[in-house]
């Protein structure tokens, strides 16, 4: 046992047994588990977020492959480590087999050409890929790896996955069982409520308490909810703003504000806001959507909205939250319309795709009176002449009559 290494790096398991959560995957019978038991792996790319066991479950596929394993990881490694890794492989001395299983931690930080130094030895079998990310690989990885893989889905580990791998750690002697520690189960539950799927900040909280905690008279190091608040601080964010949690965030944001539900709507802007998004692009997609969504069934959200951008840019955080907070529940609690945003779509459709005439001549301008003689301009009638302030006449071009781009709807007074 080495002692220097983190609590989260030797509780690491080394078979499917040992393996905790992510039954949907790995339950007995799934196509995952039967795989990795019959040794008959072809390349796959894991996604999930942080401490969910991406990189466990490949530590147990190199316990339990008859394939020569090799590791690197996208930051501190390029294309010299693939062609190394791929040099051994084909070296029937080093490697009678002719296929190897390589591991990338952080696949999505590879730039695309490191991505397509890997392609054509995934492709005729002499790597099978093992990548894991916590980005949609669908989005940072290359399109041509992703569909020779299984892409799996990895979730986070629930509060009672957690809880068993904390149990099972005060017990192992590779772990911390060789420590007399007295901890409650409600303890150990708070630390795997506090993670928030995170093993490996679960586990760093419970090691940081043991080796910063005084043995009392008793012989025995006592953790208690105190102990813990002071080694984990505060729960573990799942938001991050550069990563796929934040397009699904800001995304929940949206449909929220758009389908009406103001609690929603401000759940969804606090995850953003504790995760560190910049309060200004959270400002600018509340314009958005009170001119997309709500539109003229309420013209003064868009000025609130617009209101609230340019108070966030003079105020800052923390109190532009108070501001968003309120433009986002206007917004919400607003009636909505999307007729001009289908009008101009619409329009924008028919201007780039179809032969959509000439303007009518009446309506054109005439700065020069040699035009009028043209017939620029001749004939318009002028509707503030006219009782009501309208007149009826032609303004679509003679190929778009009778188009109807604004369609009011229930919601427009």
């Amino acid at each position: 046992m080495n002692q220097t290494e983190p609590l989260a790096y030797r509780m690491r398991p080394k078979t499917l047994e040992e393996y905790v959560g992510q039954e949907h995957i790995l339950g007995e019978g799934k196509i995952l588990n039967r795989t990795i038991k019959a040794d008959r792996l072809s390349s796959i790319i894991l996604f999930g977020p942080p401490g969910c066991g991406k990189t466990s479950l490949a530590k147990v596929i190199s316990e339990t492959t008859k394939y020569k394993f090799y590791k690197i990881n996208a930051v501190t490694s390029g294309v010299a480590d693939i062609k190394k890794v791929v040099e051994e492989t084909q070296n029937f001395m080093l490697n009678p087999i002719g296929k190897s299983i390589l591991f990338i931690d952080e696949i999505h930080r590879f730039n695309k050409l490191q991505q397509d130094a890997l392609l054509p030895y995934v492709e005729n079998g002499t790597i099978i890929l093992i990548g894991a990310t916590t980005e949609n690989p669908y989005f940072e990885v290359n399109k041509a790896l992703i569909s020779r893989s299984m892409v799996i889905k990895l979730n986070p580990l629930t509060e009672n996955d957690i809880y068993k791998i904390l149990k099972n750690s005060l017990e192992r002697k590779d772990g911390l069982g060789e420590y007399s520690i007295k901890i409650e189960d409600s303890t150990l539950r708070k630390i795997a409520d506090i993670a928030n799927g995170d093993v490996r900040t679960a586990l760093n909280g419970l090691e940081v308490a043991v080796l910063t905690t005084n043995m009392e008279s008793d012989g025995y190091i006592h953790i208690t909810d105190e102990v813990i608040k002071n080694s984990i601080q505060n729960r573990k964010a799942i938001f991050d703003k550069n990563g796929d949690t934040h397009y699904d965030n800001i995304s929940a944001f949206i449909k929220s504000m758009r389908g009406s539900d103001p609690d929603a709507t401000l759940f969804y802007l606090a995850r953003a806001l504790n995760g560190g998004e910049d309060p200004v692009f959270l400002a600018r997609r509340i314009v958005i959507a009170a001119s997309e969504d709500v539109g003229l069934a309420d013209p003064q959200a868009l000025v609130i909205a617009t209101s609230a951008m340019q108070a966030v840019h003079m105020v800052g955080m923390p109190e532009a939250r108070i501001i968003l907070a309120e433009a986002a529940v206007y917004v919400a609690n607003c009636k909505k319309s999307n007729a001009t945003y289908m009008g101009i779509n619409k329009a924008l459709e028919d201007v780039a795709n179809k032969d959509t005439g000439e303007i009518p001549m009446h309506i054109r301008n005439a700065p020069v009176e040699k035009m009028k003689e043209l017939g620029y301009h001749e004939g318009y009638l002028y509707p503030h002449d006219f009782p009501g302030h309208w007149v009826e006449q032609q303004y679509l071009p003679d190929k778009m009559l009778g188009t109807k781009y604004y369609i009011k709807d229930e919601n427009i007074k």
